[in-house]
């Protein structure tokens, strides 16, 4: 076979392409044309035959109000997490690329957090907002920290925000260090040299120049929150009261828990809609605002 004819060409794609392109088939595109047929047909018992219902699925999903309700309380999830995970994930990135002598300690410090799994997690701040933060705020006199945070649904949602953002910001932390430290040092000396003070510099120099950086953590970040399921299940299971059910859990409950499998499936193919028209608009959107450096 002659080297670079359009016949090796293929060869060489198919040999490095094939196997990843052959698993990412079988575990997401296959299952996911599956999930959409499984839309089509009414399956309220596991044990009952497929009957073909056309949208019947998707108009149950449309009038399901619980659906709904958890969309918009993981909507507003969304807004809290994005937000303060990118700010504290910044500021992190900040602070270790400031030139410190215990930044690389305080790089893994901050890091660590991603590495422990969401229900592992979950279990683990369960045990300090119930047992830990109550304890301390008896001896110390602090009434907000006796108070139970995981059986107020307003203190339960907050609890569920606060720890998502100890977890995630570190791994944004590391994708923002990776756009700070692209930075041409040349434009920082210089707008030095013009009399720039360092909130002249973070706001006119460094911030416009992250705009790549911030794309991709936005975009992780607003995937995250929409997703989040292993860490909602571990920390509160949805309650008080259904208070902090988001929409992924209330979809898995919707098929396995109820057994309805037919309407879950097609709850799932909305939210990933949703979540598809939301992210695409963010990454167009903030494409146009990137500058070169």
């Amino acid at each position: 076979m002659k080297r670079g004819s359009k016949l090796a060409d293929w060869g060489n794609s198919l040999l490095f392409l094939g196997p990843t392109t052959l698993f990412f088939a079988m575990t997401v595109i296959i299952p996911f044309l599956y999930g959409i047929y499984l839309t089509l047909f009414k399956m309220d018992n596991p044990t009952d035959p497929m009957v073909f219902s056309g949208i019947y699925n998707y108009l149950n999903a449309m009038d399901d109000k619980d659906f709904w309700e958890s969309l918009w309380l993981t909507l507003k999830f969304v807004f809290a997490t994005v937000f303060f995970v990118n700010m504290v994930g910044f500021g992190l990135a900040y602070l270790v690329t400031s030139g410190m002598k215990i930044q690389n300690s305080l790089r893994t410090a901050y890091f660590t957090p991603n590495l422990i799994g969401g229900l592992l997690l979950g279990y683990i701040w369960q045990f300090i907002f119930v047992q830990s933060l109550p304890a301390i705020g008896g001896k110390m006199g602090i009434r907000w920290l006796e108070l139970g945070w995981l059986g107020d649904p307003d203190m339960a949602f907050w609890a569920l925000v606060i720890v998502t953002i100890w977890q995630t910001s570190g791994y944004m932390m590391i994708i923002f260090i990776a756009g700070l430290i692209s930075i041409p040092k040349d434009l920082i000396e210089a707008s030095t040299i013009d009399g720039a003070g360092p909130l002249r510099r973070l706001f006119n120099v460094t911030l416009p120049l992250m705009v790549p950086s911030f794309v991709v953590t936005v975009f992780l970040s607003l995937k995250n929150a929409f997703m989040v399921y292993d860490l909602n299940f571990a920390l509160t299971k949805g309650g008080p009261f259904d208070s902090t059910k988001m929409v992924s859990m209330h979809v898995v409950n919707k098929a396995f828990v109820e057994s309805n499998y037919g309407t879950g499936q097609a709850e799932a193919i909305i939210l990933f809609v949703i979540v598809a028209v939301v992210t695409g608009f963010q990454v167009y959107s903030s494409k146009k605002m990137e500058v070169e450096a």
